[in-house]
């Protein structure tokens, strides 16, 4: 059946996935009309029917969707009664992807309250600046988060919880061991509610609080799951052949959208199996894909690569992977052939999202993948509308380059404390992703370049702003330019050119360890180029990133 047919087909049939007008915020949207309300009735709806199947795996632990729920209920009922947490209240969680983070998850969310999960591989000023920012009272924290915050938290007035490896007077498993009412809370969670604001590098330096609904996370998943029996109707034969159960390995932090919203949420909402990595380690993932029977492997593209090694070498067995997807980075072209002919039943699959669209966007699979293995994709149904448009706001012609927008329910209610930016970003239900796209006839969308400026390294996303504000920190640093530079494992590294003040020493090592202590490993330059002369500038008066990038590499061939 034709992709716009079986659309068709399932949103007429399938009374999940109806669809009815509604006004949000004042703006007028094609919704679900019934979708689960909130994210604590998706999670209970799983639960009545996968009770007894495994939900999440980690190491030697195991539990079930019941006890999963079992435990993010008292943890619920913990979080009101002890720790004080009210509806619409933010807590925060830094750690690495440990279970007691899924439950968490829920737990906070399930209480009406606004969880805020910190980027793990930030520096505690990082860490600190995002609490302040969005006014946590309380973090949950693993060890070496607990001691990067541990220097702020009196400042910040800020309650510290200990979780798995951490100590400290308060921690996670004696509250939940208090607690021991494992009913589903009573509070009342409305589908415009806010459960969690996720930071995303932005173009203006600092991390930008991005507000997400319960409508718009849920949007975003019944849209992947309608998205599953379309492609039934599609290829019957092939889906025919699919597990009956589903089973995901999560290796991206789910601090993440591509983690906690395609796998973690989409898996709770198909009654997965989801088995937890600490730490990306490609000879372990082989040995888990076949004890564990995945059959769903998604990282950014340098993991798929590694995966792809791992196997080679060990000649592991991983005929279980039905899907072998990308998410956070574009995929090199060759890799998706590369794919095709080392998991050949497996599907090869890439999507775009972004935090602001709650990760709904655009995916590509299988042979129109391999097809076509530039594209980004085509629009995910039947929530969204996508335009392509010029400077003025005009809607350009097929196959010409503009910046790609985006209207759906999924989309942020706003950025937190950044009312202008918000203003510029939304218009009219809008979402200005500043990206530059291109659509050709078939509907297929093309990632052409970025207005803003972001270096996407391995997935994530670093503001070349914020490196560039850290190095004019340097008393040494007259000028600084930050920029990508193209890397075959990561896709991009960061760069950087420099100019130093007169009179001024400093050298690369020097650079970089003033620069650590302000800024996450991940967004260090690893490429520096000291200039002699000032850094050159458009007519505008503002850097010239593509000039510098061209003398820069000239530079070193």
């Amino acid at each position: 059946m034709p992709r716009d047919e079986a659309i068709a087909h399932v949103v007429a049939t399938d009374p999940r996935f109806q669809v009815t007008e509604t006004v949000i915020r004042g703006v007028p949207y094609t919704v679900f009309a019934n979708a689960p309300d909130n994210l604590r009735t998706l999670l209970r709806t799983a639960v009545d029917s996968f009770a007894e199947r495994e939900l999440l795996v980690y190491g030697d632990s195991r539990w079930s969707y019941r006890a999963f729920a079992d435990d993010v209920n008292r943890m619920a009922h913990g979080l009101t009664s002890e720790l004080g947490i009210q509806p619409g209240d933010r807590v925060a969680i830094a750690m690495r992807n440990y279970p007691e983070m899924a439950v968490l998850i829920m737990a906070i969310v399930s209480t009406g309250a606004v969880m805020v999960p910190l980027n793990a591989w930030w520096s505690g000023d990082e860490l600190a600046f995002a609490l302040e920012d969005c006014g946590a009272s309380i973090v949950f924290s693993d060890r070496d988060r607990y001691q990067a915050l541990e220097p702020h938290v009196r400042r910040l007035g800020v309650t510290q919880v200990a979780v798995h490896d951490a100590e400290g007077p308060l921690d996670y498993a004696s509250l939940l061991a208090r607690s021991t009412d494992t009913s589903w809370p009573a509070t009342t969670i409305a589908p415009d509610d806010d459960f969690a604001v996720m930071y995303s590098s932005g173009s203006s330096g600092r991390p930008k609080g991005v507000l997400l609904t319960h409508r718009g996370a849920v949007s975003s998943i019944h849209s992947w799951v309608m998205g599953k029996e379309v492609a039934t109707l599609m290829d019957p034969e092939g889906a025919a052949t699919l597990s009956t159960v589903p089973a995901a390995l999560v290796i991206t932090p789910l601090f993440h959208v591509t983690a906690l919203h395609s796998l973690f949420l989409q898996g709770i909402a198909l009654g997965a199996k989801l088995v937890l990595m600490y730490k990306w380690n490609a000879d372990e993932a082989v040995k888990l894909i076949q004890h564990e029977g995945i059959t769903r492997f998604v990282g950014v593209p340098t993991q798929s690569a590694d995966l792809i090694a791992a196997a080679e070498k060990s000649g592991g067995d991983l005929s279980s992977l039905e899907t072998v997807g990308a998410g956070g980075a574009k995929r090199p072209a060759s890799q998706v052939g590369e794919i095709s002919r080392r998991f050949p039943a497996a599907s090869p699959a890439s999507g775009w999202g972004m935090t602001e669209t709650n990760s709904l966007g655009i995916l590509i699979s299988g042979p129109d993948y391999v097809a076509n293995p530039e594209a980004a994709g085509r629009v995910t149904p039947p929530l969204q509308e996508m335009r392509i448009v010029d400077a003025s706001n005009r809607e350009v012609a097929t196959g010409e380059v503009g910046e790609l927008t985006v209207r759906s329910p999924a989309n942020m209610r706003g950025y937190l404390n950044l009312p202008e930016e918000t203003a510029s970003t939304l218009r009219d239900g809008w979402l200005y992703t500043g990206d530059l796209a291109r659509m050709d006839e078939t509907g297929l969308i093309y990632i052409v370049d970025r207005k803003k400026s972001i270096i996407i390294r391995g997935g994530e996303n670093i503001s070349c702003l914020e490196v560039e504000g850290a190095l004019h920190d340097h008393p040494a640093v007259a000028e600084a330019c930050v920029f990508p530079v193209p890397d075959q494992r990561l896709g991009e590294i960061v760069g950087a050119a420099i100019y130093l003040r007169d009179g001024a020493s400093a050298d690369q090592d020097d650079i970089l360890t003033v620069l650590g202590r302000k800024l996450a490993a991940f967004k260090l330059p690893e490429k520096l180029w000291f200039r002699d002369e000032p850094l050159p500038r458009g007519g505008t008066g503002k850097l010239d990133r593509k000039t510098l990038q061209r003398l820069c590499k000239d530079s070193t061939e």
